[in-house]
């Protein structure tokens, strides 16, 4: 290594160091004393009840009911949200490839739900899915469909059909973005080459424009899979966790916040960072040599 290269090294070390401090102090600091802190039972009322216990507030999870009831149904909520955002967002990012006059304005419009607040749209969707007043149950109603006197916010299954709703209302539009952005840089002749073979529209787009579209698609499953995983404020608002709805971020909160259980609570959120990591891991594993393909066949 020459004397300018050390030079330029010992430079970069000490312009990046200032951002790895910080990213040390904001995101490393706080998991490290939120393990602490699970190891213990940690009481903020009576002073000398705080004691080392190891991992027994993680075996104790780990043997609860409620949180491999939270889990499954986490999963339940991650896995069919994804699902529909990602063939909602697919169709809905070929529609606004197309030209059309107000494409423009069509594709702010679509941005509108995923501007609005969380918190702000599931108030909206409890009030949509009110028993008496509710615009979709009295629209059942009138139209003498199936779940016009339903109490959908009350009972199991259908409250979580409504979170799950409410959240693809939101974030589809988001998935279909991301789609559009990796539609928008397809080149035309591999659509000209398809059509000089006789392929219709249905094999191009089985054929050129989804495999084209892999790297896109994984992307944003696996931001809104990720996002889904640690989901908290819509059942929060919709039905405080009750009739099937619980997650792990939340019986972590009631844990933390509610009981006042730091350690248990402390220990059931580091679980659900475990959970989310490792579905991470799993899904760039067998997802992310799919995009290194694609990336090198577009190469």
């Amino acid at each position: 290594m020459s004397r300018v290269d050390a030079q330029q090294r010992r430079t970069a070390v000490w312009m990046v160091s200032p951002a790895l401090v910080i990213m040390f102090l904001v995101a490393v600091v706080p998991i490290g004393y939120a393990v602490w802190l699970s190891l213990n039972v940690y009481s903020v009322r009576r002073a000398g009840l705080s004691h080392f216990v190891g991992l027994t507030n993680y075996w104790n999870a780990l043997i609860s009911e409620q949180w491999w009831r939270a889990f499954g149904q986490t999963f339940l909520f991650a896995f069919t949200s994804v699902a529909l955002e990602v063939v909602l967002g697919v169709a809905m990012a070929l529609l606004l490839n197309v030209a059309f006059r107000g494409r423009g304005l069509l594709r702010s419009v679509l941005l509108v739900p995923y501007a609005v607040l969380t918190v702000v749209s599931a108030i909206t969707w409890q009030a949509m899915f009110e028993s008496n007043l509710g615009l979709v149950t009295g629209l059942l109603r009138a139209l003498g469909l199936p779940g016009g006197e339903q109490v959908w916010l009350a009972e199991p299954g259908y409250a979580m059909a409504v979170i799950i709703a409410a959240d693809v209302w939101k974030t589809a539009p988001f998935v279909a973005l991301l789609v559009l952005a990796g539609l928008q840089v397809i080149p035309g002749e591999v659509y000209e080459a398809a059509d000089l073979d006789g392929a219709s529209r249905w094999q191009a787009f089985w054929r050129v424009t989804l495999p084209l579209l892999r790297p896109a698609i994984a992307l944003a499953a696996i931001f809104r899979l990720l996002d889904a995983l640690r989901i908290f404020d819509l059942p929060f608002v919709l039905t405080k966790g009750s009739n099937g709805t619980e997650t792990m971020s939340m019986i972590a909160y009631q844990e933390l916040r509610e009981q006042r259980l730091i350690g248990q609570g402390s220990a059931l959120s580091i679980l659900t960072f475990i959970t989310v990591m490792a579905v991470s891991l799993v899904y760039i594993r067998f997802a992310g040599g799919n995009i290194r393909d694609v990336a090198e066949e577009k190469s």
